[in-house]
């Protein structure tokens, strides 16, 4: 992983040096709400980058505000998220916009399927979408985080919180397919790294959208931050 997060200091220092990242030569946004929702482990804090550009090209860009992604999804949703939701709603009057990293990528593909009135488009970055298949540091990971969440909080989640065969709606909405009435994009990479690229996909050539790159430099990758400006626009011009 050391090397994987060298390279994405690399990517971080390329996309300063782009006509992307200073909203040169990419489409406008319409002022709508754009919420991001990052990674396994990870805070708000790495996305500044991305929350910064997305102000940049037109865009009303939320932070998640859940703090450390290491609690159960169905929480985070029914709690932080649905209030960080609900604030872009009613500044901005229009339907929102979700962009999530990895584990990010999953809890913005389920509230879609939970919200899909409230929600424009969903992009995920590196997300395993279409299963749980990661490296063997991420599952020791995962396994220690679930303990944990089961010792906090006991009645209040199901006892396959963070597994899944969990049954709770968090992961009934991500076996659902994502509505019509919202564009989707999942971005991936095939030198991922740490989830099985395979699974960032769903097969779909109008969803799927291959790029180079880290797992973690997704967050950073001008090419993704293309794809990304182009999607949003083409939501809009959907509604």
């Amino acid at each position: 992983m050391g090397s994987s997060r060298s390279q994405a200091a690399a990517e971080v220092l390329f996309l300063h040096a782009t006509h992307v990242y200073y909203g040169f030569g990419v489409p406008r946004g319409d002022n709508s709400g754009v919420v991001i929702i990052p990674g396994f482990l990870g805070t708000d804090m790495y996305l500044t980058e991305l929350h910064s550009w997305l102000d940049r090209i037109g865009y009303r860009p939320y932070f998640s505000g859940i703090g450390i992604n290491a609690e159960c999804p169905n929480l985070l949703v029914q709690r932080q998220l649905k209030q960080t939701i609900e604030r872009a709603l009613d500044e901005t009057g229009r339907r929102t916009h979700l962009i999530g990293h990895s584990l990010g990528g999953v809890i913005a593909r389920s509230l879609a399927g939970q919200r899909p009135n409230d929600i424009a488009s969903v992009i995920t970055l590196a997300a395993p979408i279409r299963g749980t298949v990661a490296s063997r540091t991420v599952l020791h990971a995962a396994e220690g985080i679930r303990q944990r969440i089961l010792q906090e909080h006991g009645p209040g989640v199901l006892p396959d919180c963070y597994a899944g065969k969990c049954t709770c709606q968090f992961v009934d909405s991500l076996r659902r397919a994502v509505p019509d009435s919202l564009l989707e994009t999942a971005i991936y990479t095939r030198d991922d790294g740490i989830v099985d690229w395979r699974y960032c996909m769903t097969k779909n050539p109008q969803v799927d959208c291959e790029v180079s790159g880290t797992h973690i430099g997704l967050a950073f990758n001008p090419s993704v931050y293309s794809i990304i400006a182009d999607r949003l626009a083409k939501a809009q011009s959907s509604h």
